[in-house]
């Protein structure tokens, strides 16, 4: 039976501390000169936007550290980091920096997970994920599997995977803009539970557009699939554009719902 739990989306990689429940956490963004490019395939050559030294609400029961990657193909509805999309825009925390940390914080970090943005985006993540390996930690992915040939290459490397899977498929293009995105990422998540990685799909919940409907048939679609661990997130206005939150506020005033 698949276990589904609501739970906050994830936070912004800038944040002091988490927003919503959860225990506190650490949450550090360290910066320094732009990356590399990202044709690149070595992990100096990823573009990193954020650090966040220590996080507990990135991997289930694991103590982290999260490093989020610049660039993103999708435009999904509620994005509360727009700042992450443009794939041009330079880092501004070194992979050298990431070495850094992890070098001083063996025997007090689980692992290091890597977020976006869309981490499979860039060439150097698989290089960057042998490192973290070849260091002793876990490594853990969040992703919406919308690149599935990089997404294969990555799979063997990973401990945990956090994969985002939208919505139905027929309502992927109103969710997040790229409607072949659908086929991409239930590619990724038939991968995924094929390796028999640990994983959790999760699905941020944008009233506007799915209605309860639309949610229970992509939980059975999900189940049917094999899928034992769906999260189903609820959207955050934090960070959205104006237009989408004044939207959600009169949804909710006009439904009763928070």
């Amino acid at each position: 039976m698949t276990a589904v739990t609501a739970v906050p989306p994830s936070r912004d990689p800038i944040s002091a501390a988490p927003q919503g429940a959860g225990p506190a956490t650490s949450r550090v963004r360290m910066t320094g000169p732009a990356c590399g490019l990202t044709a690149m395939t070595d992990a100096d050559g990823l573009q990193i936007a954020g650090l966040v030294a220590l996080s507990t609400c990135d991997w289930p029961g694991k103590l982290v550290a999260t490093v989020f990657l610049q660039g993103c193909p999708l435009a999904c509805t509620y994005c509360h980091n727009p700042g992450l999309l443009d794939p041009f825009t330079p880092g501004t925390v070194t992979w050298q920096q990431v070495r850094d940390l992890l070098a001083r914080r063996h025997g007090l970090l689980d692992g290091v997970v890597f977020s976006g943005g869309e981490p499979t985006r860039q060439a150097g993540l698989a290089a960057a994920m042998r490192e973290v390996a070849a260091l002793g930690y876990g490594v853990g992915l969040h992703t919406a599997g919308v690149y599935p040939k990089r997404f294969a290459e990555v799979l063997g490397l990973c401990d945990w995977i956090g994969l985002d899977i939208k919505a139905p498929e027929p309502l992927y293009g109103a969710v997040t803009g790229v409607a072949a995105a659908a086929a991409k990422a239930f590619a990724s998540l038939r991968m995924a539970l094929a390796a028999s990685v640990d994983l959790q799909v999760r699905t941020t919940v944008d009233p506007l557009v799915l209605t309860p409907a639309d949610v229970a048939d992509l939980m059975r679609t999900l189940a049917q699939l094999g899928v034992r661990d769906h999260v189903l997130q609820t959207v955050r206005t934090e960070g959205t554009t104006a237009e989408f939150t004044a939207r959600l506020e009169a949804f909710r005033a006009l439904s009763g719902t928070n």
